[in-house]
C-alpha cells in the first residue's frame, strides 16, 4: 500500500496554512431548527471534527427561498449568526478552520419548505426529475418559477447579505455552492438553463449569474477566503450540459482569474464510478487550473495520497468517512480501522449517528 504521509504535509489555502490535507466535505445532516437556526448539538458535532485540515460546513441557505430540504441551516438571520458563532468558536478552540458553504437550492425544493408555500425559484420553470426531503420524507420536487431579472438581482443581494453574516459568525471563509444541480448550477448548465435573456444561451451568458455572485461576495470577503464547489460530471439532480468541456473550461478560467482560495470539485458520486470519457474530462479540466484544487468523491487514504503525490490534487475532502470518524485524520495517520457509518441516521434525528461515534481514545468524546 502507498505511504499516506503526504496527507499530513501542511498546505496553504488562501491566507491559511492548514496542518493536513484531510478536509471535511460539506454534509447535509438535517438537524437544524425549522427556522434555519443550527441546533446546539451542532457545536459538539463540528468541535469533534476540528482536526480536519479544513471544515466546509453543511450547505447553508442564503435566504428563506433558498431552502431546499427540511431542517437545514441558514445564514441570513441574527439567530443563525449567533448559533453559528458558537460553532466557529468551538472549531477554533480545537485548532481548526471552517468555511461556510453558501447555498441557494433553486428548483431542488418543495412548496412546503418555502415561505407562504411559494414555488421554488430557478433559471427555468421546468420541474427537476429529482426528490427533496420534506416532513413527509423524500418527495418529488415542486415545479419552479423561472426567475425574473429583478428576482435574480434580489438573489445576488441575498448572497451578499449571507456573506456578511458568515463573516459576523466567525467563519474563516466561504464556499460558493455551484454544484449538484442547485441554483447556480441551474444557470450554468444548458440541460436546465433554457433562458433566452442575458442569463441564458451562450456559455458567457450562462456564466453571468455565477460571476455576479462572485462580485457580490468578493465585496465582502478577500478572494483568498472564497472557494467554489463544482460538479462537472453533472450526475446530480437532473443536470446535464451539451458541451461540458468548453463550458467548465470557462468556469475554471473565471475562478482562476479571481484568484479564489480553492476550487472544490466533485469527481465521483456515491454508488457510481466515472467512465473513461468523464475521467478524461476531469483530467483535462484539472490541467487548466493552477490554483489549490480539492477533489471529493470515492477516495480513501491511499488513493488520496496517490492523487496528491501525482500532483493531480492538492487535498481531498472526505464526506461519509467524517460522519462516522470524527478523528479521521488520526485514523488515517495511524492506519486504524474506521467506524462504519449508520446510513439510517444520516438525515435528521438527534445525537445518535451524529455526535456519538467513538474516537480512537474512547475517553475523548466531548
Amino acid at each position: 500500500m502507498s505511504d499516506v504521509s503526504v496527507l499530513f504535509q501542511p498546505l496553504t489555502i488562501g491566507g491559511y496554512v492548514v496542518p493536513n490535507r484531510v478536509l471535511m466535505a460539506p454534509l447535509t445532516r438535517n438537524r437544524a431548527h425549522s427556522d434555519g437556526t443550527p441546533l446546539p448539538l451542532a457545536v459538539e458535532y463540528y468541535r469533534q471534527r476540528a482536526s480536519a485540515g479544513l471544515i466546509v460546513s453543511e450547505a447553508t441557505q442564503i435566504s428563506a427561498m433558498g431552502k431546499g430540504y427540511l431542517n437545514t441551516p441558514g445564514i441570513y438571520e441574527q439567530t443563525h449568526v449567533d448559533a453559528w458563532k458558537k460553532i466557529t468558536d468551538a472549531v477554533h478552540a480545537g485548532g481548526g478552520r471552517i468555511f461556510c458553504q453558501l447555498l441557494h437550492a433553486g428548483r431542488i425544493g418543495h412548496v412546503s419548505l418555502s415561505p407562504e408555500g411559494r414555488q421554488p425559484l430557478s433559471s427555468t420553470n421546468q420541474r427537476a426529475n429529482a426528490k427533496t426531503y420534506t416532513a413527509e420524507g423524500f418527495t418529488d420536487c415542486s415545479s419552479p418559477e423561472a426567475m425574473s431579472t429583478k428576482q435574480i438581482q434580489h438573489t445576488i443581494n441575498d448572497f451578499s447579505i449571507a456573506a456578511k453574516q458568515a463573516l459576523a459568525a466567525g467563519f474563516d471563509g466561504i464556499e460558493i455552492h455551484g454544484a449538484n444541480g442547485y441554483l447556480i448550477d441551474q444557470f450554468l448548465q444548458d440541460g436546465v438553463n433554457d433562458r433566452t435573456d442575458e442569463y441564458g444561451g451562450s456559455i458567457k451568458k450562462r456564466l453571468r449569474f455565477l460571476e455576479e455572485v462572485f462580485d457580490a461576495v468578493l465585496n465582502v470577503w478577500c478572494h483568498t477566503r472564497v472557494g467554489l464547489r463544482l460538479s462537472p460530471l453533472g450526475e446530480a439532480n437532473d443536470m446535464s450540459d451539451s458541451d461540458p468541456k468548453a463550458h467548465f473550461s470557462a468556469i475554471y478560467a473565471s475562478a482562476k482569474e479571481r484568484g479564489l482560495a480553492y476550487l472544490h470539485v466533485i469527481e465521483q458520486f456515491p454508488g457510481s464510478k466515472p467512465e473513461t470519457d468523464k475521467r478524461l474530462l476531469l483530467l483535462g479540466l484539472r490541467e487548466q487550473y493552477d490554483g489549490v484544487y480539492i477533489a471529493n468523491g470515492g477516495f480513501d487514504a491511499h488513493s488520496a495520497a496517490d492523487a496528491i503525490n501525482d500532483a493531480r490534487v492538492d487535498a481531498v475532502a472526505f464526506g461519509r468517512p467524517f460522519i462516522a470518524n470524527p478523528d479521521l485524520p488520526e485514523r488515517y495517520r495511524t492506519g486504524a480501522t474506521l467506524n462504519e457509518p449508520n446510513a439510517d441516521t444520516f438525515y435528521g434525528g438527534a445525537h445518535e449517528g451524529y455526535t456519538d461515534y467513538p474516537f480512537l481514545d474512547r475517553h475523548i468524546t466531548s
